[in-house]
């Protein structure tokens, strides 16, 4: 078993969760976060954590230095589809160039493994649903640099990540995320939810996503630093529930878990949202030996609740 992991992004929400299950196994974690996303109040106990960007090579030559890396999660890319349409640059620098800067020096440190928190993002408008993991991406440095390297590359293209833990949930500024702008509206910390778009060709007319608990998430993480590859070998895994859910069930959902209204008001669509993503799940069963187990539709949402309800203003209030 890896002993010793980077984080990079482990202040955030799913990064916060990851590090969290590999403490509570056992592993020694060194958490690198720049907090642009991330909360201070989000890190573990128990993780070693430095502020700093992943594209500061001095930083990141002196981490492998003196903390003996054997495996790096990353989970510092940015991942908003109307961001990354108004702001490629932005996306070019922080998830390509930042991210070589890392993986070249993970390769001169020799780190055996590379797990690469990817979403379903790297799909765009899919030809079809439910989608593999042999769709265009947008990992082709990894597999190339990986590999030659002696290094097994794992990317894990999560779909909708979503729920909560006690102590950790979902907390962004702004927030574009469903199921919590769903919640804010049923705490009244928002006067309705803007539905984006009721004319796709879904069977209600509102897109159509596959969300996944954010343990089962980081569960697969874990499962993807052991995971056996034929040498140092690359390869792409999503995860999903192979199931698509619309934004007007996960609304009925809510008012049924909250006991509360959520009222709505629709919007036209936003530019690059695809209809529908919804994931083809073989691949994580049969590499991983993943399987959600915490993925239903009540669970993610009363995990959600729960943490919302203590948490009104998120991290900020406490």
């Amino acid at each position: 078993m890896t002993q010793r992991v980077l984080v990079t992004g482990g202040a955030g929400y799913i990064g916060s969760v990851v590090v969290d299950q590999l403490l509570d196994r056992g592993y020694k974690v060194v958490i690198l976060d720049d907090l642009s996303n991330g909360h201070r109040q989000a890190v573990a106990r128990g993780a070693s954590f430095i502020q700093g960007e992943v594209g500061n090579r001095e930083l990141i030559e002196s981490v492998f230095a003196a903390e003996g890396i054997e495996a790096i999660v990353h989970l510092a890319a940015f991942a908003l589809v109307a961001e990354s349409v108004a702001q490629p640059q932005k996306y070019v620098t922080n998830n390509v160039t930042a991210a070589r800067v890392l993986l070249e020096a993970a390769a001169r440190a020799k780190v055996r493994r590379f797990v690469f928190s990817s979403s379903c993002a790297v799909y765009g408008h899919p030809a079809k649903v439910p989608i593999t993991e042999d769709s265009r991406d947008f990992e082709r440095l990894l597999a190339d640099v990986g590999p030659r390297n002696g290094m097994g590359v794992v990317s894990l293209r999560y779909f909708n990540a979503s729920g909560a833990t006690a102590r950790l949930g979902e907390d962004h500024d702004p927030e574009t995320h469903l199921i919590p702008n769903v919640l804010a509206a049923a705490l009244g910390k928002r006067a309705a939810l803007e539905i984006y778009g009721t004319d796709y060709p879904t069977p209600d007319g509102t897109a159509v996503r596959d969300y996944v608990h954010v343990t089962d998430i980081a569960d697969a993480h874990l499962r993807a630093l052991d995971a056996k590859l034929d040498g140092g070998s690359a390869v792409a895994v999503n995860l999903g529930t192979g199931t698509g859910r619309s934004v007007r069930e996960i609304v009925e959902a809510a008012r049924r878990v909250t006991g509360r209204d959520v009222p709505t008001v629709e919007r036209p669509r936003r530019p690059g949202d695809p209809p529908e993503l919804v994931a083809a799940v073989g691949r994580a069963a049969t590499l991983l030996g993943w399987r959600p187990s915490h993925s239903s539709l009540d669970e993610i949402l009363s995990s959600a609740w729960r943490w919302h309800q203590t948490h009104p203003q998120g991290y900020r209030g406490g």
